[in-house]
């Protein structure tokens, strides 16, 4: 049996930026409701709030996020990939995040509705920004 899981819409939508390698993280980057920076040795993105993203930087805009609620423990598996094969199964591209404690999928807005219909029809729950349970 699959495990279902609760997800939250987070408010607003999201930009993924790229910026050159080794550059120094800017202020806007730096704040809202998410900010996420990853670092290589070819390029560093930072996911931040849209409205945050200046003219100029190169941003892929329109995503919104939905986190996984609870404590995640690192030796659970399985947890996102039981989640964005629901996903792929419908044709929809996430851009996927992680963090100490839980996980992020992020969705472009235009796919928005299709993936939570897929997501809670696979078992799971979604909640929206406003915490009332979403039923498409």
């Amino acid at each position: 049996m699959s495990r279902s899981f609760d997800l939250f819409l987070l408010p607003g939508r999201m930009a993924v930026c790229r910026l050159d390698p080794g550059e120094s993280l800017p202020p806007w980057a730096d704040s809202g409701i998410l900010s996420s920076v990853t670092r290589t040795a070819t390029e560093t993105t930072v996911v931040c709030p849209e409205e945050n993203a200046p003219f100029g930087v190169t941003c892929n805009k329109g995503w919104r996020c939905l986190r996984i609620a609870g404590m995640l423990d690192f030796s659970e598996t399985g947890i996102l990939s039981s989640l964005t094969a629901v996903l792929a199964g419908k044709g929809i591209s996430v851009y996927a995040l992680s963090t100490y404690s839980t996980d992020l999928i992020l969705i472009k807005e235009k796919d928005l509705f299709r993936s939570v219909l897929a997501l809670t029809r696979a078992g799971n729950r979604v909640f929206s920004e406003n915490g009332q349970e979403w039923l498409p």
